[in-house]
């Protein structure tokens, strides 16, 4: 887990869910590793609530989030535990992209 402190988030380009604590953290940030290869996930876990973030792009894929999680899964449920994010948001019945247009 990276520490970086919350407050430098203006300054990247790092995107992505707060998530409250809940049954489903465990299964979105597991996810979040699968349906990003090659990026670094990181995970500020705050015990109240999460944040998963990376550079640029992070993809939530519904099918991927039923495999981690074992189970079928609405992506309203997901947005019922999303307390915040980073960057620009597009929703889907499929997938939750959290991106960024600008570099910085």
């Amino acid at each position: 887990m990276n520490t970086q402190k919350t407050a430098d988030g203006y300054r990247n380009n790092r995107v992505g869910p707060v998530l409250r604590a809940s049954s489903i953290t465990a299964g979105v940030i597991e996810a979040a590793q699968e349906d990003n290869p090659g990026k670094e996930i990181r995970v500020d876990d705050k015990v109240a609530y999460v944040r998963i973030d990376t550079d640029g792009e992070l993809i939530l894929r519904r099918e991927t989030l039923e495999q981690t999680l074992g189970r079928p899964f609405r992506m309203s449920e997901l947005e019922v535990n999303l307390g915040s994010f980073a960057g620009r948001i597009e929703t889907t019945d499929d997938y939750v992209r959290f991106y960024y247009e600008l570099k910085l």
